[in-house]
């Protein structure tokens, strides 16, 4: 069974329907976030970089993030969107970066670096994307688990 070693909360500042988590070392991404970016996908993967697509275009996203000894059973849904993709840390710290904010104040600390698998789950799509159109920027309406765990 899997055990929870770290975990944290986060607001995220979405912008142009993106965020990312990239390498917290810039120097080591080959090419850092906003460049290469792909619309439409869920999830985009590159090296030592994660872009994730959402729902609405301007917003703030509730993102859970749990750093797991090994692969945790999948979270309970209902998810409008999951998938997983492999993200290479070499320092273990992990930024989250906006496109219109840049790099956020949170950094994500795996504990060590490594080849990690990342699942990302996310809910309230629909209705993020409803409120940021018609009411103006919506709050936590769209909600993430991110689950990381180093692969052996």
């Amino acid at each position: 069974m899997a055990l929870l070693v770290r975990e944290a909360v986060l607001d995220v500042s979405v912008s142009f329907n993106s965020f990312a988590f990239q390498e917290s070392d810039d120097s080591l991404v080959p090419v850092p976030y906003n460049q290469a970016y792909e619309r439409g996908g869920f999830l985009t993967q590159h090296s030592r970089r994660i872009d994730v697509y959402s729902g609405a275009h301007t917003h703030d996203a509730e993102v859970r993030v749990r750093v797991w000894d090994m692969e945790p059973e999948t979270s309970g849904g209902p998810w409008d969107e999951q998938d997983e993709v492999d993200f290479e840390s070499v320092t273990g710290d992990v930024a989250i970066w906006s496109t219109v904010y840049g790099r956020l104040p949170d950094l994500i600390s795996l504990g060590a670096p490594g080849r990690w698998r990342v699942r990302v789950s996310c809910s309230g799509r629909a209705e993020a994307k409803r409120v940021s159109e018609q009411e103006g920027v919506a709050y936590g309406v769209e909600k993430y688990v991110v689950d990381f765990w180093l692969q052996r």
